[in-house]
């Protein structure tokens, strides 16, 4: 499914009072089908279910009317609503999108009944010694979850709805049981992702992670060379290893992103990790912000200055000009140098899942979905269970095995804190383009130990930036 027909069926959903009203009032759980009545309906309109009480049978005819008449207002008509539907982890991500109106309303930006996706450290052990591991990885942790907690938390994931699992770590393919845990959540219906160094992808293990139901892969590469790569990863050899796992992902037929945490010692790298990416042919070139954190704590003099970061911005924005390869990156100030570079027509508006080409009619609709994603769109569990932010967030809200997660996302205070950029200090708070960026909240956590305080690497904040050089560096 395309990811602008989903866009298009949101809007219908939450561009007017009478479908949110609608939406809201199917928030419940049906004991008779044992399900949401979101799902039951969702399952019927689309012949996955033949049967259903007689109030998910009405629920499932006012959906199946409001999707239809609503979805036409924005250039679909009902055929291509069903075709958007078909595939399970995309309904399963639209039922998700349903609870966030029917629990918290329609929010700027907009929250959704569970995280989008989950990124899981689930190991600390590592074959790689990376200079600016934000989890200071190494050697497994004696915490970490055993396969059978594992697989709990993996049942509750997907009893809250979660449509996506990313296993990382530490390198999560140095955990012996990873892909059985892989493989329980395919079964669940969780998309299953997994970040890596790609230095253990063999042909061989390629076709083991797809049969486990493995289907994204993000492998770090973060110089186009081995001098550049080395130096990062801290072992020799790792460049020519992770280049082979990645033409390994690529011909298995994995979505396949390559990364790279743009540092002043790699700036002028970036543009040839995207040609290197792009003539391997992979899907995504994910371009990360430096956050200080674990080892990164010691290396703020290799983070991108505000005019630095402006500028790659400004390239990352010409490279999606007409390339199969698309370029994005965890810095929301993204968004904002899209929408000043728009001249009319369509708009290429970056979000941290996917780069929109949005019209008039929907360009309203990214301050919705656009910005920080922390505590919103995404959580990080530890390996341990603990549940942070993101994972660039070490500031722990609950236990992923022991508590009740809808009961953390609805109301801890750090998270609805997160969610809410009126809130934000300084030019982050009052910045126009607050709701399609809102800045980077675990930068400013692990600058200034305060998730609400403006991020430095923002144009707009130069002088913030400079004031904390002189406070930290000297």
């Amino acid at each position: 499914m395309k990811p602008l027909t989903t866009v298009r069926i949101m809007k219908a959903l939450i561009g007017n009072q009478l479908s949110r009203s609608f939406i809201s009032s199917l928030g419940r759980r049906c004991e008779a089908d044992g399900a949401d009545r979101f799902e039951v309906a969702i399952d019927l309109m689309m012949g996955a279910r033949k049967e259903a009480c007689a109030a998910c049978t009405l629920a499932e005819k006012g959906l199946s009317g409001m999707l239809t008449a609503g979805a036409m207002g924005f250039g679909i008509d009902r055929a291509d609503v069903i075709e958007a539907l078909r595939d399970p982890h995309w309904r399963r991500g639209m039922v998700n999108v349903m609870r966030g109106i029917g629990t918290f309303g329609v929010q700027r930006p907009f929250v959704p009944g569970a995280p989008f996706q989950v990124v899981w450290d689930v190991t600390y052990g590592c074959n790689l010694r990376c200079r600016h591991c934000y989890a200071s990885a190494g050697s497994p942790h004696p915490d970490e979850l055993s396969t059978d907690d594992a697989h709990r938390v993996i049942d509750k994931l997907s009893d809250w709805g979660v449509p996506i699992i990313a296993f990382s770590g530490g390198e999560p393919l140095v955990r012996s049981d990873i892909l059985d845990l892989a493989r329980h959540a395919h079964e669940k219906g969780i998309y299953v992702a997994m970040a890596t160094n790609g230095t253990l992808i063999s042909e061989h293990k390629a076709k083991e992670m797809t049969e486990a139901g493995v289907r994204y892969l993000q492998i770090s590469l973060d110089g186009a060379d081995a001098a550049t790569h080395d130096s990062f990863r801290g072992i020799e050899g790792a460049f020519d290893r992770t280049v082979a796992g990645i033409r390994n992902a690529v011909n298995e037929g994995f979505f396949t992103s390559i990364s790279i945490t743009a540092t002043r010692a790699n700036l002028a790298a970036v543009p040839d990790v995207i040609d290197l990416g792009t003539r391997m042919g992979v899907n995504w070139i994910m371009v990360y912000n430096f956050v200080p954190a674990g080892r990164g704590r010691d290396l703020l003099d290799i983070d991108l200055d505000p005019a630095e970061r402006e500028e790659l911005l400004r390239l990352l924005y010409r490279r999606n000009n007409g390339s199969k390869t698309q370029v994005l990156t965890t810095a929301p100030q993204f968004a904002r140098v899209a929408l000043q570079s728009c001249r009319g027509g369509s708009f290429l508006v970056p979000t941290h899942f996917y780069n929109l080409n949005v019209d008039d009619k929907l360009l309203n609709l990214t301050e919705f979905i656009g910005g920080c994603g922390a505590g919103r769109f995404y959580v990080a569990v530890r390996a341990n269970g603990d549940i942070d932010p993101c994972v660039f967030f070490p500031h722990s809200i609950g236990n992923a095995l022991t508590d009740d997660l809808g009961t953390l996302w609805a109301n801890d205070k750090l998270i609805r804190d997160l969610r809410d950029k009126d809130l934000l200090k300084g030019n982050c708070g009052q910045c126009e383009y607050r709701y399609h960026c809102g800045g980077c909240r675990a930068r400013a956590y692990g600058y200034f130990d305060d998730p609400l305080a403006p991020d430095p690497g923002c144009i707009k904040n130069a002088e913030v930036h400079r004031s904390m050089l002189i406070d930290k560096i000297g």
